[in-house]
Formats: C-alpha cells, structure tokens, sequence
C-alpha cells in the first residue's frame, strides 16, 4: 500500500474540515519521516504561552519568532524536538543536524546550541509529534482527512502559525484554495 500513495517527507499534510480529531481540526503538519513502517511529524502551527526552560533555554537565542514551544502533537508528550533552518542545502552533514528536506533539519537539542549555531538561522522546538503506524496515514489520506501539499521555507518557520492553515490553501490553485473560506462548521454553509 506504501507504494500507492504519495510521498510526504518533507511536505505538509493538512487536516481537511472537518477532522473529527480535535488534535488534528486545521493542523498543518511537517513531516519529518515517512516509509513503509509508518510516518512521524510535527504540527507546525500550534504555539503554546510557553517559553523555553532550563536546559533548553540555552536555544532561545537562536528560536525564531514566536519564540514558544510548539505543540507538536499528541504522542509522547514529553519528547521535545527541535528543527533548524539551515543556511545553505548541502548535503554536508553538520554534527547535531541531520537533514530532512531542502533547508529544513532536526536538531539535538541535548547539544550545545553554539555547536550548531554557525549553520542555522533558527530554531523551534516542538512538545510530542504526531504518528501513524504501517499504512495508516495512507488510509487517512485515500480516505480524505489529509491533503498533502508542497512545503515552503517560511512555512516550517512561520511568524503567523495560527494563519497557516488558511495561508498554505491560499496559494493553492485552483478549487483547492476554496478551502480556505470553509467555516468552522460546514453545517453553516
């Protein structure tokens, strides 16, 4: 079933209205792997009042705007990811980043952040992920839930999270971009 649906490593998935999930109602996910096991990735526009708190605080100099810990889904909670935006898509790889797509890498944000700071221009961290088992996220997406988009820069690093829902369909083409007019509740149609 893998084989027959599209790749989404290093692209969005979009939560269409509604999903019945309120963890996932207009999310924009990055996501960060995806095979034949299953898929791993982070909601991405789902900023907390939260700051940064020791150890991990030694980031915020380089976290972009908001500066916040993300909500990065509902599995494992207390897992805290940190992704990077690189200065350059080389394929060098830089000890503690490890690429994901283009710009976009994680970080080890165990790591001294001057490590690292050389070659990023921001950082965000992200509290839990979202993940599928083998072939689940395939089913969701022939099933509708998910449409799976191509991701900009600014998209993973938005200074607007709580707008890239409606941003990311905008530029879509076509019927597609109607989608971000849909009210909260279709019965209001």
């Amino acid at each position: 079933m893998f084989g027959t649906s599209p790749q989404t490593k290093g692209r969005l998935l979009l939560a269409t209205p509604p999903l019945d999930d309120p963890n996932f109602d207009r999310s924009v996910i990055y996501v960060l792997e995806h095979h034949e096991d299953g898929a791993i990735g982070l909601v991405i526009n789902r900023p907390t009042e939260s700051a940064l708190e020791s150890p991990l605080d030694r980031w915020i100099e380089l976290q972009s705007a908001p500066s916040a810990i993300f909500e990065g889904g509902p599995v494992e909670t207390n897992a805290m990811i940190g992704l990077a935006t690189t200065k350059a898509p080389g394929d060098d790889e830089v000890e503690h980043l490890t690429r994901i797509s283009g710009v976009i890498a994680s970080t080890d944000l165990s790591a001294d952040p001057a490590l690292v700071a050389a070659h990023v221009d921001a950082v965000r961290v992200f509290r839990g992920y979202a993940g599928w088992g083998a072939g689940q996220l395939e089913l969701e997406i022939a099933q509708g839930a998910w449409l799976v988009l191509d991701a900009e820069i600014g998209d993973v690093f938005s200074d607007r999270p709580d707008e890239l829902w409606h941003t990311v369909l905008r530029r879509q083409p076509g019927r597609l971009a109607w989608l971000a007019l849909a009210p909260d509740d279709l019965s209001w149609n």
